[in-house]
């Protein structure tokens, strides 16, 4: 008999010691070591209570704490084991069997049973069991459609910490209340996070405190400051590690990505990412990583593991994937990957799905981090469907809810998208299509993120015209940057070099400039003959139209160019012999560069070429440039050459018209 108390004394010990771990400190990690010792204690003892106490204590203060299958299967036959030991009518009983509808709920997606738990719980009138029943089911109904439902479980608990007398239940229903809001881009979001943040400056909570750190971390997302994002997300890895919370890693990788993708760097995770996709950590109702890692692929080009990817993310039936916390990042990346690979089925099935929550902030778990408005990847769906119409509303509206919730790198992306959108829809000159992708671009400037590579260009008529390969059956836009003595032309995901060439220099101005006829005069004559963007000059040069006549280059520019040529090669001699190799190569090809110029823009004995009057010799001749150069372009790249050939028109007027 007293070997017996001697027990008792030991798991009532243990299991204190659990409670104050989880309630108190937040500690899941030692609330699991805790209760695991109280139930072996329990177990030898013969004691179904205290067994059912401990087994209780062992799912933690959240739902589907147990990842591993190993884990999981040990937790819940203990629980059921120690169920079936003890009074069914008990409140330790209905709190196991809360706990057990929870943990199935939360794996097959679904909320029935636990919310017949707390119907239960209501009637029994015991408020513990209540309070429990409350939090655990708020868990089952983060999916996108439960907003009003959370909002109520979550006032409920609040209420029902003042009959428990238990502080923990009050922070729990603090920190849904504030979850919900966030989800529901309530703009009183922030009061509610501040309350929560006082509760937890006067005590402590780890587990708590790791989702007030995550929240964080999405809100200096959304003001642009990435680098203080990244260092605040390491810190709040830390911080869940030592709350023992096994979201830890999944919630960092979420909140780099997020980074990564508004600095248009989501592609130097791909080795991160398809490492973590198939993490044991991960809950079993997240998809997202297969999305991001759609996404991560695509951008670098990998189209076979971006497929490969999208496919086992649809499965037989997209519908099919949980609405899990985690869905609206899964649906996001569905439209962007759908957009990125031309697959106009898998934007056509997330566009679907997405639409009925177009008023909801695409924010991931419980704040972790957020990607702006749903109605940016309903915008980037139908752009991949080419209803043209349909993206610009969603993509205006984007651009609207993204101010509403102060997240400015999802704004200047919108806005970019919705330029994009405009320019297919209303032509590249149209001015709304500018002025939304001008200011994009300052924007995201501003942020120092980087907007996806078919929107970047040297100059505005490029990213107005830029287009993604595969959207609505419209070709990529083209673009031609110079590279010392090299011509590089990019189209989509395709890009070709080539040498300097007269004819490039051409092809160069016409593609910085879609969709805008110049005379193969002004052609002939240079740069600076006209208002037209150039490749080097980024944009309109500003310089007076010369006529027909005026020289390629004129006398003040080609001693200008003779000048650096000559100190060029003063310089270039200084860095061979400091052996500096890299700055001569360098100088070298700044050398070439002049070169070239100078020889295109001047005849025998020096002599400046000029096209006098003579429009049919300009047409033939220029006609004649481009066609070479375009035969050169084909040699390296078919692809690119034939849609040059496709959309390069040449005449008296030439001009580059995408299709």
């Amino acid at each position: 008999m007293e070997q017996l108390t001697a027990c008792e004394e030991d798991w009532e010990l243990s299991i204190l010691a659990g409670d104050r771990a989880l309630t108190v400190d937040g500690d899941l990690r030692a609330g699991r070591c805790w209760f695991d010792a109280a139930y072996r204690e329990a177990e030898r003892a013969g004691d179904g209570t205290a067994m059912a106490r401990a087994a209780l204590g062992l799912g933690g203060l959240w739902v589907h704490e147990h990842r591993t299958a190993a884990d999981a299967a040990k937790v819940w036959a203990r629980q059921r084991h120690a169920l079936s030991l003890i009074d069914p009518r008990s409140a330790p009983a209905l709190r196991l069997r809360t706990r057990l509808a929870a943990e199935e709920d939360y794996r097959g997606g679904t909320h029935a049973a636990v919310l017949a738990a707390v119907a239960e719980a209501r009637a029994s009138g015991d408020p513990v069991s209540l309070a429990e029943a409350l939090s655990l089911a708020h868990h089952c109904v983060l999916g996108p459609e439960h907003g009003s439902l959370r909002l109520e479980l979550a006032r409920e608990l609040i209420g029902e910490a003042s009959r428990t007398g238990r502080r923990s239940d009050l922070l729990m229903g603090l920190l849904w209340r504030t979850v919900d809001l966030f989800l529901d881009a309530n703009p009183h979001a922030e009061r509610s996070l501040g309350e929560l943040r006082g509760m937890l400056t006067r005590q402590g909570h780890l587990a708590a405190g790791f989702v007030v750190d995550a929240i964080d971390v999405m809100l200096t997302i959304r003001k642009g400051r990435f680098a203080e994002a990244e260092a605040l997300a390491a810190a709040c890895a830390e911080s869940g590690a030592a709350a023992d919370d096994l979201d830890a890693t999944a919630w960092y990788g979420g909140q780099l990505a997020t980074i990564r993708w508004f600095q248009g760097r989501i592609g130097e995770l791909v080795p991160f990412l398809a490492e973590l996709v198939n993490s044991p950590t991960l809950s079993a109702t997240d998809n997202s990583y297969f999305a991001v890692l759609a996404v991560a692929a695509a951008t670098t080009g990998d189209r076979r593991l971006a497929e490969g990817t999208l496919a086992r993310l649809r499965g037989r039936d997209l519908a099919q994937l949980p609405r899990s916390s985690s869905w609206l990042i899964s649906m996001y990346g569905v439209a962007e990957a759908a957009c990125l690979l031309g697959n106009t089925g898998a934007a056509a099935e997330a566009y679907a799905l997405l639409e009925p929550f177009a008023h909801l902030p695409v924010i991931a778990s419980l704040g972790v981090t957020c990607l702006g408005s749903a109605h940016h990847p309903l915008g980037v769906a139908s752009l991949a469907s080419g209803d043209l119409d349909r993206a610009v509303r969603h993509l205006r509206s984007a651009v609207q809810d993204n101010l509403a919730l102060g997240h400015w790198p999802a704004v200047a992306l919108s806005r970019a998208r919705l330029g994009q959108a405009l320019a297919l829809r209303d032509g590249p000159r149209d001015r709304a299509a500018r002025n939304e992708l001008a200011l994009a671009a300052r924007e995201a400037a501003g942020l120092g993120m980087a907007l996806p590579a078919d929107l970047q260009s040297p100059g505005t008529a490029d990213a107005v015209a830029g287009t993604r390969e595969g959207i609505g059956g419209v070709s990529p836009l083209m673009v031609c940057r110079r590279r010392g003595r090299r011509w590089q032309i990019d189209m989509g995901r395709c890009s070709v070099t080539v040498d300097h060439s007269v004819g490039m220099g051409y092809l160069a101005t016409l593609l910085s400039n879609p969709g805008q006829e110049i005379p193969a005069t002004e052609l002939a004559a240079g740069p600076g003959s006209r208002g037209t963007a150039t490749p080097d000059s980024g944009g309109v040069s500003g310089m007076a139209g010369g006529g027909s006549a005026q020289p390629v280059l004129d006398e003040r520019a080609v001693s200008t160019y003779k000048l650096r040529l000559s100190q060029l090669q003063a310089e270039i001699d200084e860095s061979e012999a400091l052996n500096d190799l890299e700055r001569a190569a360098a100088l070298r090809a700044e050398r070439g560069w002049l070169l070239d110029e100078v020889a295109a823009a001047t005849g025998m004995a020096g002599r400046s070429r000029t096209f006098a009057g003579d429009d049919e010799r300009a047409r033939v001749a220029v006609g004649k440039a481009i066609r070479r150069a375009i035969a050169r372009v084909t040699q390296v790249d078919s692809v690119i050459g034939d849609a040059l050939r496709a959309t390069i028109h040449t005449g008296l007027r030439c001009y580059y018209l995408p299709n």
